[in-house]
């Protein structure tokens, strides 16, 4: 059986989406240093700069869950690519550091709703048996994101023009113009539908991606458990004691991904190869590219295996190759003035090497398992507060970590990074469920009988 082609349509076209969320998070790192010579920013001045789309992302994810079940998972989206859009256009034609800031913060509420409505939506119209590769189609795109924004980095930099940076800010509103268009010829989620009543709707389209008998297997899967849980709200019902350990697990698999240090790395990859000892801004965003193209390769391996080998395989295997990966760019470091001009190789590659192993791990199934875990009245809620705890970790590492590097050295920060995934792996070992060849309403079922995330 083969993946149906509209839903592998509707996927694709969504998943623009994750494309946008990874142009915009990564452009920053090479606009920084033509912006910190521009304006002559501070290092504080430059983490505020990185932080503010983290900000704008923390509140995009506490306000929008609730309007995302009122207006629906395309509108939302639609919305987005609007935001996107504008936002792009404001920080290429901003005239201080202050309208800058604001302007990616307005950018960061739009990734902050995308990065869990995209992978919600994908999930909620995909056939279970590949719902985990669907979805990883949106990290897959967040991967091509980064990458196409290190190139476009590269390509439109410009050492004898400090004002390089606003073409590069520039070229994000083609994807939002791309997603705005693609959405108008999608359907809305048809779990959404059925929740709202219209049911006839829903029953069309997911008749064009199942078979009749499993469409209404679904249909009546829905029904029954928006009958069981009618009487409460979704926030109240995200509270339960039932839903502590999906709860649970969407905090912590978002405190391991990002305390890692993988965001440091995206950000401030051309500014940890200047510490390495390259001087040219523009030569400083090859190693980027290097690492981006990794990126992607991995992530589309993921996107293969996520269905065959499962999700607890791959967390485990990839968090595994983490730690050691931190450790040597650790130890490149530290032992930065005998490796001389080799420090940027030893650097490169630890540095590829920890992106393939989280590439595989915790960056795919921290979305994917959020979409999964989640019971459909409280989903829009509880990949919301999985939304909020990864903006909000990712904030504070990215506000940290120069002054982490001025306070202990880049050695001893990479390798504080290197523990939390020794924790993460211990952990992961008993909280990251499988949920591999299930549907959305049989993990739902699971939960509700008090079972354990590993008797998944």
């Amino acid at each position: 059986m083969k993946i149906p082609r509209i839903v592998l349509f509707i996927a694709t076209v969504a998943a623009i989406g994750g494309l946008l969320f990874g142009f915009d998070t990564g452009v920053i790192s090479g606009a920084l240093p033509f912006l910190q010579e521009h304006w002559t920013l501070t290092d504080s001045q430059l983490e505020w700069l990185t932080t503010s789309v983290l900000l704008g992302a923390i509140i995009g994810a506490i306000a929008s869950g609730g309007v995302t079940e009122i207006l629906g998972r395309k509108k939302m989206i639609i919305v987005n690519a609007i935001i996107f859009f504008g936002a792009s256009l404001g920080c290429a034609f901003a005239s201080s550091i202050t309208e800058l800031i604001i302007m990616r913060m307005v950018i960061g509420i739009a990734i902050g709703i995308t990065s869990y409505v995209v992978p919600m939506y994908i999930a909620e119209i995909s056939p279970k048996k590949y719902r985990g590769g669907l979805v990883t189609l949106n990290q897959l795109m967040i991967t091509i994101g980064i990458l196409a924004s290190y190139i476009t980095d590269y390509w439109l930099s410009n050492d004898q023009d400090l004002e390089s940076w606003r073409a590069m800010f520039m070229v994000g509103i083609y994807p939002a113009i791309a997603l705005l268009i693609g959405m108008f010829f999608l359907p809305e989620s048809p779990r959404w539908l059925i929740s709202k009543n219209k049911l006839e709707k829903g029953r069309a389209i997911l008749e064009q991606i199942e078979s009749k008998d499993q469409a209404q297997q679904i249909i009546q899967d829905v029904q029954y458990d928006l009958t069981v849980s009618r009487n409460n709200s979704g926030l109240k019902e995200l509270f339960k004691p039932w839903l502590r350990i999906p709860l649970s697990i969407t905090v912590m698999i978002f405190f391991f991904q990002q305390f890692s240090g993988v965001n440091t790395i995206i950000y401030y990859s051309p500014t940890i190869f200047k510490m390495a000892g390259i001087v040219s801004n523009t030569a400083s965003i090859i190693p980027a590219i290097i690492i981006g193209a990794a990126n992607v390769a991995a992530c589309a391996f993921s996107v293969i295996m996520l269905d065959r080998w499962g999700r607890r395989k791959l967390f485990l295997i990839g968090i595994s190759g983490m730690i050691p990966s931190l450790a040597v760019l650790g130890i490149s470091f530290h032992f930065g003035e005998q490796l001389g001009d080799m420090l940027p190789y030893y650097a490169a590659g630890s540095i590829i090497a920890f992106i393939i192993f989280i590439a595989i791990s915790l960056a795919p199934l921290g979305w994917l398992l959020i979409s999964e875990i989640f019971p459909l009245r409280t989903r829009s809620l509880g990949m919301s507060v999985g939304s909020l705890a990864h903006w909000g970790f990712n904030a504070i590492v990215a506000f940290t970590f120069l002054k982490l590097v001025n306070t202990l050295g880049v050695a001893y920060t990479f390798w504080s990074y290197a523990l939390v995934c020794v924790l993460g792996l211990l952990w992961g070992y008993f909280y990251i469920p499988e949920t591999k060849g299930k549907s959305l309403e049989e993990i739902e079922d699971h939960w509700r009988q008090g079972k354990s995330a590993r008797s998944l």
